[in-house]
């Protein structure tokens, strides 16, 4: 059985860019949780010195198409893919999760895998680069891609021979279990809505639109650009 998340990996308050991708680095290739680097897979980067290859695209990407980065742009992504205890190898886990990445980012840019052994289930830390290897774009995060990932890893899992959860379910608090009984605000609240419309399986952007009007969210068109508003919020 595995289980997986996707998050977009930002600079964040107060860190530079070569300090934010070295830190994730560092976490993901700790030698007490990978075997000492053993369980460290690489494609189209060398995982000693990735930090270094993922910055050095891109400043190829900046010359290349003349787009300077800003502040919010996501400078990598991040899979963790998590195994029951004791159903799977740490190597088996380690060319699955790598298996993923290269066929979720479609061979298109450089990626490192690290499995780790600490905790009672072998899981996996995948780290691409948001930048593509030919320097001339970047990959963007879609509508659904946390299911989409999901889905292929169970296709994975299922073609070597592995569980899979059957039908996950979406796990979060109800909105009388935050913090101090407080109401999410507008963001979580949009996710946790965008979720049950997308667990419907819409077929199209359009669909998936057409069913968050039907629930109450704004929906305005602004060019090529969507943006939503919840139930009950104004001025957004």
């Amino acid at each position: 059985m595995a289980t997986t998340r996707i998050f977009p990996l930002h600079t964040g308050k107060g860190r530079t860019m070569d300090t934010a991708i070295n830190d994730i680095l560092d976490y993901v290739e700790n030698p007490q949780k990978t075997d000492n680097g053993r369980l460290i897979t690489s494609f189209q980067c060398d995982s000693r010195i990735a930090d270094a290859e993922f910055l050095f695209s891109k400043k190829l990407y900046t010359a290349k198409t003349g787009k300077r980065r800003r502040e919010d742009d996501v400078i990598a992504y991040q899979i963790r893919q998590s195994f029951v205890p004791g159903e799977i190898t740490p190597e088996e886990a380690n060319r699955l999760g790598y298996e993923l990445a290269r066929r979720f980012t479609k061979g298109n840019h450089a990626f490192i895998v690290c499995t780790h052994i600490d905790k009672a289930h072998i899981h996996n830390h995948i780290i691409w680069n948001s930048t593509s290897l030919d320097h001339t774009r970047k990959f963007r995060n879609f509508w659904g891609s946390t299911r989409a990932v999901r889905r292929l890893s169970d296709t994975i899992c299922i073609e070597n021979g592995y569980s899979i959860v059957e039908n996950p379910k979406r796990r979060g608090k109800s909105y009388d279990q935050w913090l101090g009984g407080k109401p999410p605000c507008h963001r979580d609240q949009l996710k946790a809505i965008i979720d049950e419309a997308l667990a419907k399986k819409p077929p199209d952007l359009d669909a998936l639109l057409e069913q968050l009007q039907k629930v109450g969210v704004v929906v305005r068109h602004r060019g090529k650009s969507v943006s939503l508003q919840a139930s009950g919020r104004s001025g957004y």
